[in-house]
């Protein structure tokens, strides 16, 4: 990997195009270096991920509203819609709208965390899209997908949005148009014009993960891939884009990110002084390797809480009774206190009547009913009904958390055998006993106790689209998938999954 120093430029400066990160981007993006064999399969694993969530949340509102609305753009020879016949296609922005919306709804596929966060997985649906709607072949897929994932990850791995409250997918539509890029092979400058389009065009507040979280968490991501693909369009016509769009006077490193929070402490001339982030990208005829650095979900819940989880399964064998309990205390990263712990002081993460995209992001409410049950359900662990019965609300509300230093420190960790992104747990009990467990990976991760393969990956989806699809469609995708490579331009439709007719719900009306 080459590491690329960021810092601001005056306009006066004029910073040339190979100095700056879109540019080294595209350059990762159009380099044609031939994906590795184990990447092609875990590629295949996270399609066929995206598919079991996609199915498991196909008639889920967010989701029915989404469809409605690409429906309303038919294509013929364009994209696959889940759930619909593979036979019927639809503008690829909006396919990718729809589909992007259905991978996203449950929470529950791939992650990668380091400075920020991310769902790599969100790059499949907008990339997917493009390449069925273009004839592309398996192969091509394979390679843009490749991009998709390393760009992401790249860029996760070095610049911090959540300190600025700036939503993740700030990171992922540059990285969905730099994969449509390499699959339709695309020259450097065309890609470079496209990622900072989409940049200029995805930044949002964090507010969609705050507070009262709403359905546009899942139209979020998918929104970003819409975004890329128009972005994309664009710059194939020959129209340009803001530029320097991180290194600029004005750009958004400037007045968004780290950049601005120097001028505020500094002045605005300070704000040229410092490189701000350096981030690794691989150097020309290095293989995109990023993906393999990322992982899925076991369960159906914010990745922070995956080994809390798994650890809440094994400490309840010690507790008799949930009423002796007193208080529990979860000792965890920075990350995990802030944004789905108490440290975020955010009441809706206590409220029995939360939507369900509020309690997946609430690690004591997930840790007291994992304790509770045992075992934890897409839908059921969720249900209103559930999360509103009085023993778990008591409990519920006696958990508490706090950053502990070296959770912290094993979070960010360079050390693939180190990082971490559990945590340490007491449970503190009436009669002054004290129980303690601690768990730094979930069991399904690469370093777990059962880390996920092509078998877990099958299982999950047999799981969640059972009594959804019918057998022979479920055979049939899984068929076709796991000879991606060798599907030919124009066949790609065949990665679709579809219901049986007459079991999709139609959305209320709107406009389009």
């Amino acid at each position: 990997m080459q590491m690329h120093p960021v810092k601001l430029h005056p306009s006066k400066a004029l910073l040339k195009r190979e100095d700056q990160l879109a540019w080294k981007m595209a350059g990762v993006a159009a380099d044609k270096v031939a994906v590795e064999r184990d990447v092609q399969a875990m590629i295949i694993n996270r399609i066929i991920d995206n598919a079991s969530v996609a199915i498991a949340s196909v008639n889920r509102r967010p989701v029915v509203s989404a469809r409605a609305m690409a429906l309303g753009h038919p294509r013929k020879g364009g994209a696959t819609i889940f759930g619909m016949p593979g036979a019927k296609g639809f503008s690829p922005e909006w396919a990718a709208w729809a589909n992007g919306t259905a991978v996203r709804e449950l929470d529950f596929h791939d992650t990668f965390l380091a400075a920020d966060y991310s769902h790599p997985g969100d790059n499949i649906p907008p990339i997917l899209a493009v390449a069925q709607t273009m004839e592309k072949s398996g192969k091509e897929l394979i390679r843009g997908l490749a991009t998709g994932y390393e760009l992401q990850i790249d860029l996760v791995r070095a610049i911090c949005l959540h300190e600025h409250r700036i939503d993740h997918i700030a990171h992922l539509c540059p990285s969905a148009a730099a994969g449509i890029g390499t699959l339709l092979g695309l020259k450097q400058e065309v890609i470079y014009q496209a990622i900072q389009q989409a940049l200029h065009v995805s930044v949002s507040t964090r507010q969609s993960r705050k507070g009262e979280i709403s359905t546009w968490k899942a139209f979020a991501p998918a929104h970003a891939g819409k975004l890329a693909i128009e972005a994309a369009d664009r710059a194939m016509r020959g129209e340009g884009a803001p530029s320097p769009i991180y290194e600029g006077e004005d750009s958004v490193i400037g007045w968004i990110l780290s950049g601005r929070t120097e001028a505020d402490k500094k002045g605005r001339a300070a704000a040229y002084e410092p490189v701000y982030y350096t981030v690794p990208l691989p150097g020309p005829g290095e293989a995109k390797r990023a993906i393999m650095d990322s992982y899925t979900k076991e369960h159906s819940a914010e990745y922070q809480s995956q080994a809390l989880i798994d650890l809440a399964f094994r400490m309840r064998e010690q507790v008799k009774d949930f009423d002796d309990i007193e208080r529990i205390v979860i000792h965890t990263s920075h990350h995990t206190h802030y944004v789905i712990g108490t440290g975020a002081n955010d009441p809706q993460k206590m409220d029995p009547k939360a939507s369900r995209e509020t309690l997946d992001h609430s690690i004591m409410y997930i840790f007291a009913v994992a304790l509770q049950d045992g075992r934890w359900h897409h839908v059921d662990s969720y249900a209103p009904k559930r999360a509103q019965r009085a023993d778990t609300v008591r409990l519920w509300h006696k958990i508490e958390t706090t950053e502990d230093p070296e959770w912290t420190r094993k979070y960010h960790s360079r050390d693939p055998e180190e990082l971490s992104f559990g945590g340490r747990v007491e449970i503190f009990m009436k009669d002054g006993s004290k129980l303690v467990d601690e768990l730094g990976v979930a069991n399904a991760h690469p370093n777990g106790a059962r880390p996920f393969g092509r078998e877990q990956y099958i299982q999950k989806f047999r799981t969640l689209t059972e009594g959804i699809i019918s057998t022979r469609e479920s055979n049939r995708f899984l068929e076709v998938v796991q000879d991606l490579a060798k599907l030919q331009a124009g066949e790609l439709h065949l990665l679709n999954v579809a219901l049986p007719a007459g079991t999709l719900l139609e959305g209320k009306p709107g406009i389009f």
